[in-house]
């Protein structure tokens, strides 16, 4: 046997993982209305500019003429009107529906650029400590455990006092929130790889004579996608979930960049005279992380065997 080609596991079990991941998938309802309501955030995401040219808003533009002199928004729900469909901003009078659909744009590029840049950092420490194993294990094991208890939130807001102005705030947020958030996937990568390098297909190609990158390229990854596409999945409503509490504390994207957490913070000193500027960013983000959850979940018993016979 050619240590070139992939070895595939002779174990049924995993045969029988992977035979109709998508039918029990599409059939799975909750999954399918997560996946759906994603997909319809990530659109309204990409078709920010069209919506707000269709209702002829933006969010940047102050409209003082639309709140009163204790800027308060005039009319019913918070200004609602055929101008302003989901009413205005309070003291500014900037519309608040281009806010809500610019600001899933905020929490889609920090959100998904967080768990890309996690997931790498994740899957490679994971793989090769749970491979190699020794002094690198040991010492990768405990840089986790640090990672893990670490107040980052704290390193958050001292780091966002002592950064450049020059430096994109956005891709500040994306570079801590994705660095402190790969050892989870990489205690779980890691386990998964020190389970599989026991397996029979992963001997027998080591003692064929095939070489380390080859175990972990044509071996061990493949067998790992289905666990780093489930908690991906997962990861990414955790990752909109900090980037709207760090705009919420008043250290994430800075104004006047629309950004639901900032949105639902400002939005707390006005509830009891307009509760619509609370509602509909806060619908928002909870829909979306919601929605990627039931996604997450679906995938996650689409692929486990163990869940075949589970209906939700």
């Amino acid at each position: 046997m050619s240590v070139d080609a992939p070895l595939t596991p002779p174990d049924l079990a995993v045969t029988r993982t992977v035979r109709h991941p998508l039918r029990r998938l599409l059939g799975d309802r909750w999954a399918m209305a997560g996946a759906v309501t994603a997909l319809f955030f990530l659109v309204v995401a990409v078709a920010a500019p069209l919506l707000c040219a269709i209702e002829g808003q933006d969010p940047f533009t102050y409209d003082l003429s639309a709140v009163s002199d204790s800027g308060a928004p005039i009319g019913v729900g918070g200004g609602i009107s055929a101008e302003h469909w989901f009413g205005v901003e309070p003291m500014t009078g900037r519309d608040l529906f281009a806010i809500v659909v610019y600001g899933a744009r905020t929490s889609f590029l920090v959100g998904i650029g967080a768990t890309v840049l996690s997931v790498l950092i994740g899957v490679v420490s994971g793989v090769t400590a749970g491979f190699f194993g020794g002094w690198y294990d040991r010492v990768l094991s405990r840089i986790i455990d640090v990672l893990l208890g670490f107040p980052w939130l704290i390193f958050v807001i001292a780091l966002g006092a002592i950064a450049p102005a020059s430096f994109p705030k956005q891709l500040l947020v994306i570079l801590v929130i994705g660095l402190f958030g790969w050892p989870s996937i990489a205690r779980v990568v890691r386990g998964q790889t020190m389970a599989l390098k026991r397996r029979t297909f992963v001997v027998a190609a080591t003692a064929l004579g095939a070489p380390p990158g080859h175990l972990l390229r044509r071996q061990l990854l493949p067998n790992l996608w289905s666990t780093v596409i489930v908690y991906t999945t997962m990861m990414i409503p955790g990752m909109i979930g900090a980037e709207a509490a760090l705009s919420f504390l008043g250290v994430g994207v800075p104004p006047p960049t629309p950004a639901w957490g900032r949105s639902i913070g400002d939005a707390i000193s006005w509830v009891q005279t307009d509760p619509m500027f609370l509602v509909f960013p806060g619908m928002a983000l909870f829909l979306t992380t919601l929605a990627f959850n039931l996604l997450g979940d679906g995938l996650r018993d689409a692929l486990d065997p163990r869940t075949r016979g589970v209906r939700r």
